[in-house]
């Protein structure tokens, strides 16, 4: 068996998320929510850390820095792809939307990396 892929799922808040209503937000919020389960229910993947900075950045991340990071350990490529595939599914309120129209994502895929002893 090989060894699961590192992954760094880069999450990035869209100006229509900006631009929403106190309840169009609280939607996102609940969606995004979703999305987070979702990936840890991912059979074999493992979260390893979440971390959001959205207290030192505000407005929009269209490119790096991120909003939030997702770091897991995935299993395959196709369970980095099917983690992906949330923000292109779920839906936000009354799902009109999906998440994607709030937030963006890119996957980094790595190794873990040891530290020598």
């Amino acid at each position: 068996m090989s060894a699961p892929l590192r992954v760094l799922f880069c999450i990035g808040i869209n100006q229509n998320f900006m631009d929403g209503t106190a309840g169009e937000m609280k939607d996102v919020w609940q969606a995004f929510s979703t999305m987070m389960k979702s990936i840890d229910e991912l059979p074999g993947v493992t979260i390893l850390g979440i971390m959001d900075d959205d207290r030192i950045q505000v407005g929009p991340s269209p490119t790096a820095p991120w909003t939030c990071y997702i770091m897991a350990d995935c299993p395959n490529y196709d369970s980095v792809v099917d983690a992906c595939n949330f923000f292109r599914t779920i839906p936000v309120g009354d799902g009109e939307f999906k998440l994607w129209k709030y937030a963006r994502v890119e996957a980094r895929i790595g190794r873990e990396l040891v530290v020598p002893e």
